[in-house]
C-alpha cells in the first residue's frame, strides 16, 4: 500500500508545450474529483486498493484544496488534505503523512499542475498532473528516486468522477 499512495503522491514531466492539453487557462478544468483506474496499477490484483481519489478544489484566489484518499485492499481510508497557494511555497500536508508530510505547487499553464512533495524536510516525489483535451482524464507522471539513486517514473490516469 505504501508504493500506491506513493504512486498517488508523486510526480512527473509531462510535456507542456502539447498542443491541445490546455483547456482553459484558468485552471477550471484541474478541478473536480479524480479517481485513478485501479486496474491499470502495476500490481498484482488483490494488492491493489479499493479506490484512490484525488479532489481539486479552488480555496481561494491563487490556492487549491487537495484531498487524497486512498482506500487499501483491506483496512480503512489514509487521507491527506492540504490547501497550498499556486506561487511554489511550501505547507504541511493533514491527516495520513505516510509518504510526504510537506507540499508545493505550481500551475505553469491552466490545466496543468506541477506538485514537489517532501518528507521530514528531504525531497520526497515530484508530479505533473495534465488533463486530456476532452476534460475527462487526467494523466499524472510521479517521479521519485531509488535506493540505487535512479528515476523512477510511472504514469497513472485518473477518470473525472465530478
Amino acid at each position: 500500500m505504501r508504493q500506491t499512495m506513493a504512486g498517488v503522491w508523486m510526480a512527473a514531466v509531462i510535456p507542456l508545450a502539447m498542443p491541445g492539453w490546455a483547456q482553459a487557462d484558468d485552471g477550471a478544468g484541474l478541478l473536480g474529483l479524480w479517481s485513478v483506474d485501479v486496474t491499470q496499477l502495476p500490481m498484482p490484483p488483490e494488492a491493489r486498493p479499493q479506490r484512490v481519489t484525488v479532489a481539486l478544489d479552488e480555496a481561494a484566489a491563487g490556492a487549491l484544496t487537495i484531498r487524497v484518499e486512498m482506500v487499501p485492499a483491506e483496512g480503512a481510508a489514509r487521507i491527506s488534505t492540504a490547501t497550498v497557494p499556486l506561487d511554489g511555497s511550501t505547507v504541511p500536508i493533514e491527516g495520513d503523512t505516510l509518504e510526504a508530510d510537506a507540499i508545493a505547487v505550481k500551475r505553469p499553464t491552466g490545466d496543468v499542475l506541477t506538485m514537489a512533495l517532501a518528507k521530514q524536510g528531504v525531497p520526497a516525489s515530484t508530479r505533473i498532473y495534465a488533463v486530456t483535451p476532452d476534460g475527462d482524464r487526467l494523466i499524472e507522471t510521479a517521479v521519485h528516486f531509488g535506493a540505487d539513486g535512479k528515476a523512477v517514473m510511472r504514469t497513472f490516469r485518473f477518470d473525472r468522477v465530478r
